[in-house]
């Protein structure tokens, strides 16, 4: 046998603590065909600064789809399937670096996923550039070996093989047709090469994660061995290994024999006149049942006595809407008919490669009036890959090497629903049949309908009223995930263990925008001094402030008034700008230089934010400018005059410094205390703090100026008049 090595790589992520899916970093490879192992190498390093402590990185694996994971312990919606998904942990300690193998030996060829992520999120707000956050890389890289030339296995045709040693099993595959409702393997002729009884161990499937239902046999001597399946999966190679577990120096001669039962499924009349699950009808009459048919190649014998349930399969339409976005609609109507003498099968096509990113969505009504057994039960299977060909209580949706998910309606309760999470890439199939408490000659001529309604959508029920849809991408990969807001958790935001309430919801709203209103003050103190523009800027701080955090809240007490964009720019430009004026307003420039300064600063700060909004040297960098510029101008004030300046103690004792206390505080509560938790009134304390310290810190208005004398200017008594025209003398 030819072996080939193969190398994938991807290039390595920053990881990031986890509070919602789009946290964790996606990995998207592609196992070829073909492949007897397959090694993951995972690296992750941190950086090595002072802020770098130890960290448990949390891996996960899934074949088919994104994994499914639930890290911070939340509940998923109801009628939602989860199965927990397989993940390792990586510590890193005391190494800068950490080097993790993962073999997987026969994995299922097609999709496989990967997800890192951290620990949950403290929670705290941090101001860019306040502190560094220590980097934690993660990257995975895939090796595989992959068999070039793999025997293949003709159904119902006995083929000798033989195992060199048992470090070397021997690997065969098999192609399962379509319509296969069973599948019987058979090895026998088991000698060693020194002709003694032989032990040997066989696996049937492929690896697949988090689940595997490989299946393992273990022949022992040289009788038949052997090993019946139900519904293997449609239209794929099986791969079966065959490993020795003898001496080391014998071989190991088999025969092996691979052999299907095959379920012919009747046809339904439709307009279109073609089937989407049996695409070759030729001789079937409309409505008439199916019969049981050997494969291709397989001996009558294997079929005989044999009895299998055949199927009827109904036409559907798949239709693409949007990026993982798709509707099934049936040819012949929103109802099926569904009997108890063979399920009726519905093919829903997910294998497309781009189907796997959202949830798919199952939803059956019973039309009651058509049921005419009041005890009867409609049982239903959702699976992957193979459909389940006998819906009955001990079964439970199983088929050969999967777990489906079932339903039921019946006439107690009519509805169900079935959300599948990240379905697989793969061929699903929806089983319908009638199943009688008594056994199926009670309902042998009844029939029921019902209503199917299946989709796939981004997120189950657009994430709800507490949530936000966000379509993620990794290289050219899509998927779809919640982002919650207003302390609602969960996969799709349905879990309101933490959620506040209506009243918390509406007090911060209040808290948020009314806490601008301290800018009124601030305001009156800039007009009654004549300090025009810089009012113009505290009013338009106060009024983008207020607006733009009446459109922020996460909850249901939100108003915008223009696009949440152009308010948050809005706020932050006036904020820095407020700062920016309020500062040079204090140095006590003549006007024209300091109204330039107001101009170019303003332009300047509105060019900053554009490239970088959330930067700390947005605010840091205008403000020690400033400050630069009004520590000099106080320095050649007091030079000039010869003394401190400004020179007076009261406007220290009572103004400055209480000025420049609150400015502290509001710059600590902003940049140190702020969390998820306490946003609302921490950054209201800030609103605060900001608004109060301008009022302190605006000098006195210049001397010359007389304050607003509003009666004086609006008077309607008499005044006397001074004539001030100089004489003329004229010489005479």
């Amino acid at each position: 046998s030819l072996y080939v090595s193969e190398y994938f790589s991807q290039s390595a992520q920053k990881l990031s603590f986890y509070s919602w899916y789009g946290n964790a970093k996606l990995f998207h490879f592609h196992v070829p065909e073909d492949t007897v192992l397959l090694r993951w190498l995972l690296q992750a390093s941190r950086g090595k600064g002072p802020e770098c402590t130890s960290m448990e990185i949390t891996v996960h694996f899934r074949h088919g789809a994104p994994p499914v994971i639930n890290p911070l312990g939340t509940r998923f919606p109801a009628n939602a399937t989860v199965r927990p998904s397989y993940n390792i942990s990586i510590t890193l300690s005391g190494a800068v670096q950490n080097t993790t193998f993962v073999n997987v030996t026969t994995p299922a060829a097609g999709d496989w996923f990967i997800a890192a992520h951290l620990p949950q999120a403290a929670g705290r707000i941090e101001v860019k550039g306040f502190s560094t956050p220590c980097p934690y890389m993660f990257q995975a890289d895939m090796f595989v070996l992959r068999l070039t030339d793999m025997p293949v296995l003709e159904p119902g045709v006995p083929v000798p093989h033989t195992i060199v040693s048992p470090a070397k099993p021997l690997h065969v595959k098999v192609f399962v047709p379509k319509h296969a409702a069973g599948m019987r393997f058979q090895l026998s002729s088991c000698v060693t090469s020194e002709q003694r009884a032989c032990t040997v161990r066989v696996l049937l499937g492929s690896i697949t994660l988090p689940q595997s239902f490989q299946r393992s046999l273990t022949c022992t001597g040289s009788t038949n061995c052997s090993l019946a399946l139900d519904s293997p999966p449609w239209e794929k190679w099986l791969q079966i290994m065959v490993e020795s577990l003898g001496t080391a120096n014998a071989s190991v001669s088999v025969e092996m024999l691979a052999s299907f039962t095959v379920c012919r499924p009747g046809s339904t009349s439709s307009f279109l006149n073609f089937i989407s699950l049996n695409q070759s009808q030729a001789g079937a009459r409309p409505g008439a049942g199916g019969s049981l048919a050997p494969a291709a190649g397989e001996a009558p014998h294997n079929v005989s006595g044999q009895r299998s349930s055949c199927l009827q399969s109904q036409p559907v339409v798949r239709e693409d809407l949007d990026v993982v976005s798709v509707r099934y609609r049936l040819l012949n109507g929103p109802s099926v008919p569904v009997s108890s003498l063979s399920p009726t099968l519905l093919l829903l096509n997910l294998n497309t490669g781009m189907d796997s990113g959202g949830s798919l969505v199952v939803n059956l009504l019973l039309n009651k009036t058509s049921v005419s057994l009041a005890n009867a039960t409609v049982a239903a299977c959702v699976s992957a890959a193979s459909p389940v060909l006998s819906l009955n209580a001990t079964r439970n949706c199983s088929t050969a090497f999967s777990q489906g998910y079932p339903l039921s309606v019946s006439t107690s309760s009519a509805e169900a629903m079935l959300i599948v999470l990240y379905p697989q890439t793969d061929d699903w199939f929806l089983s319908l049949q009638l199943l009688c408490p008594k056994g199926e000659g009670e309902c042998s001529s009844a029939e029921a309908r019902v209503t199917v309604f299946a989709y796939l959508t981004p997120c189950f029920n657009d994430c709800g009223p507490y949530g936000q849809c966000s379509l993620l991408r990794r290289h050219g990969y899509l998927y779809a995930a919640c982002s919650c807001k207003a302390g609602w958790g969960g996969w799709s935001c349905t879990d309101d263990t933490k959620a506040q309430t209506v009243g918390t919801q509406n007090l911060a709203t209040l808290l948020l925008t009314l806490s601008n209103l301290m800018f009124l003050p601030a305001i009156a103190v800039a007009v009654y001094r004549f300090y025009l523009v810089e009012a113009s800027v505290y009013t338009y701080t106060m009024f983008f402030s207020t607006f733009y955090h009446a459109c922020d809240q996460p909850g249901v007490a939100v108003m915008c008034i223009m696009d949440y964009d152009t308010l948050q720019y809005c706020d932050f430009l006036g904020s820095v700008v407020a700062i920016w004026v309020t500062i040079l307003c204090m140095a006590r420039l003549k006007k024209i230089l300091k109204y330039v300064l107001f101009v170019l600063g303003t332009l300047l700060i509105a060019m900053s934010l554009q490239l970088d909004r959330r930067g700390v040297w947005n605010m840091m960098g205008p403000c020690l400018f400033a400050l630069f510029i009004m520590v000099t101008a106080w320095v050649h004030h007091g030079a000039k005059r010869r003394h401190c300046y400004p020179s007076s103690w009261k406007r220290w004792v009572f103004y400055l410094l209480p000025g420049i206390t609150l400015a502290f505080i509001a710059i600590s509560v902003y940049a140190f205390m702020e969390t998820n938790e306490n946003y609302y009134y921490t950054h209201s304390i800030w609103h605060v703090l900001v608004a109060c310290s301008v009022a302190f810190l605006l000098p006195p208005r210049d001397k010359h100026k007389k304050p607003w004398a509003w009666p004086q200017k609006l008077t309607c008594r008499y005044q006397i008049c001074q004539n001030d025209r100089e004489e003329l003398y004229a010489v005479t």
